[in-house]
C-alpha cells in the first residue's frame, strides 16, 4: 500500500490476534467490497504465555493474507504494559499520517486486559493529535519506516468506532459477517502458537476443540440482534443521522 492509496479502514489493536477475534470479519467484508484495509498492532507479543514475538509476527502475516488486509505492521510498545503517553501517541500519529485512514477501529474501553482498555484512549487521543496543524514533534514510527516519511500533513480520521465483542455494552450497530465466518475463523486459528493445544497456559486458554464453538456462538448472538446469522458488534460515541426512515435496516416486528 502506497501513500497515494490511502487506507479506508484501519484497525488498531494491542496484540497480534486481537483484531482477528473482534473485527476480522468486518475487515474481510470491507476488503471484498473493494475498500483498502490495514492493521496496526501496537505490541510484538514478547510477554505472551505461549509462543514468541517472532512466531506471532509470522502468524500475523498469514492471518492478514486470509483477511485480505493490504498493510499490517507492529509497533514496539511493551507487551502487557501499554500506556497512554505522548511518546506512544506520537508513534501512532506517524502511522495515521502515512496511511490517512477514513475509519479507525479501536478496542472498546471496557476490557479484562489492561492493554485493551489503554488502547481505546491511546488510539482516540492519537487520532485527535494527528489532526493538529502544530502538534508536538512527530518522530517516525517503526511501523512506518517502509512508507514515504515526507508526507506528514495533518490527518484526522472521519470516523472512530469501537469493536465491542467482549464488552458488556449494547452495540450501536452490527456488521453482517455471515459470508465470511469461516475465513474469519481460519485467520484466528493461524495463530497456532496461541490456540493449538499445549501444556503452556493450559489453565488459561480455551481448549482448541472449543474455540470454534465459542467464537461462532458469540458471532451468532450478535447476528441475531440484527436479524442476520453472524455478526460483529461496534459502538460509536456520536449520535447517528438518518435521512430516510423507510431505508432503516433491521425489522422491528
Amino acid at each position: 500500500m502506497t501513500a497515494e492509496s490511502h487506507t479506508d479502514v484501519l484497525a488498531i489493536a494491542a496484540h497480534r490476534d486481537d483484531v482477528e477475534q473482534t473485527c476480522g470479519g468486518t475487515l474481510l467484508r470491507m476488503a471484498v467490497r473493494g475498500l483498502r484495509t490495514a492493521i496496526l498492532d501496537l505490541t510484538q507479543g514478547e510477554a505472551g504465555t505461549r509462543g514468541s514475538a517472532a512466531l506471532r509476527a509470522a502468524e500475523a502475516t498469514e492471518a492478514a493474507l486470509l483477511l485480505k488486509v493490504g498493510w499490517r505492521q507492529a509497533l514496539d510498545l511493551p507487551d502487557g504494559a501499554v500506556e497512554n503517553t505522548l511518546e506512544n501517541r506520537l508513534k501512532i500519529v506517524s502511522v495515521l499520517r502515512q496511511l490517512r485512514p477514513r475509519v479507525v477501529i479501536l478496542p472498546y474501553g471496557q476490557a479484562r486486559h489492561p492493554d485493551h482498555a489503554a488502547v481505546a484512549g491511546l488510539g482516540y487521543e492519537a487520532c485527535f493529535l494527528s489532526g493538529l496543524a502544530k502538534p508536538p514533534a512527530v518522530r517516525p514510527a517503526s511501523a512506518a519506516q517502509d512508507l514515504d516519511e515526507t508526507e506528514v500533513l495533518p490527518h484526522r480520521p472521519y470516523k472512530i468506532v469501537y469493536a465491542s465483542l467482549y464488552a458488556d455494552v449494547r452495540p450501536s450497530f452490527i456488521v453482517d459477517i455471515t459470508p465470511f465466518i469461516e475465513q474469519r475463523h481460519a485467520a484466528l486459528m493461524a495463530y497456532r502458537s496461541q490456540y493449538a493445544n499445549q501444556s503452556a497456559g493450559s489453565g488459561l486458554f480455551v481448549p482448541e476443540e472449543e474455540i470454534r464453538e465459542r467464537t461462532f456462538a458469540e458471532a451468532r448472538h450478535y447476528g441475531l440482534l440484527a436479524g442476520v446469522r453472524y455478526g460483529e458488534p461496534f459502538v460509536q460515541k456520536e449520535v447517528g443521522l438518518v435521512e430516510d426512515l423507510t431505508l432503516l435496516p433491521v425489522q422491528s416486528i
